[in-house]
């Protein structure tokens, strides 16, 4: 499954490990939610980087005292009409300031890309090849934004504002 990172198909360093299978000794790891809070200070110990699988349907609450130790969250979308992980990736980023890579998995279609990004992500494991090669293109297509979100970028109004101001400054 192709990872597309910073506008460009990646490799993904991250092993995904199946409830139940041995743990590699060292490496990064992505391990569902369900198995890294079973022991998670005995998997944030161990050597390498450790990244969750965060289903939708859990508050990412659960999360919040590992945050900091946390590579990687995946945050889950089991159908492209479940919006959750939306609001799961701006929590993380917003109101929990997570800056580690915020994963989209699972129904990730390219035309809800920008949306994702606005949402806070910076990762996204995709089914097809041409959607990972067609990222950058459908990311670079917006450049204006009317609603504030997790991504930083100022929205149409702020824009707006500085230019008056910088103007009036100027007189």
């Amino acid at each position: 499954m192709p990872l597309v990172k910073q506008g460009r198909v990646a490799t993904d360093i991250f092993v995904h490990v199946a409830d139940g299978a041995e743990l590699p000794g060292d490496g990064a790891i992505l391990i569902s939610a369900a198995r890294f809070l079973e022991d998670p200070e005995a998997l944030l110990r161990r050597a390498g980087k450790t990244g969750v699988i965060w289903p939708n349907s859990r508050a990412v609450d659960d999360l919040v005292p590992y945050l900091d130790r946390l590579a990687v969250v995946a945050l889950v979308f089991p159908s492209f009409r479940d919006g959750r992980a939306y609001s799961q990736a701006r929590l993380l980023r917003e109101r929990h300031g997570f800056d580690g890579e915020l994963r989209a998995t699972g129904q990730v279609l390219r035309d809800q890309f920008v949306f994702m990004l606005r949402a806070g992500f910076d990762a996204f494991e995709v089914k097809k090849e041409s959607d990972a090669e067609a990222f950058s293109a459908t990311a670079k297509r917006y450049s204006v934004f009317y609603q504030p979100t997790g991504d930083g970028r100022l929205t149409a109004l702020h824009r707006r504002m500085q230019l008056r101001h910088s103007e009036s400054a100027g007189q």
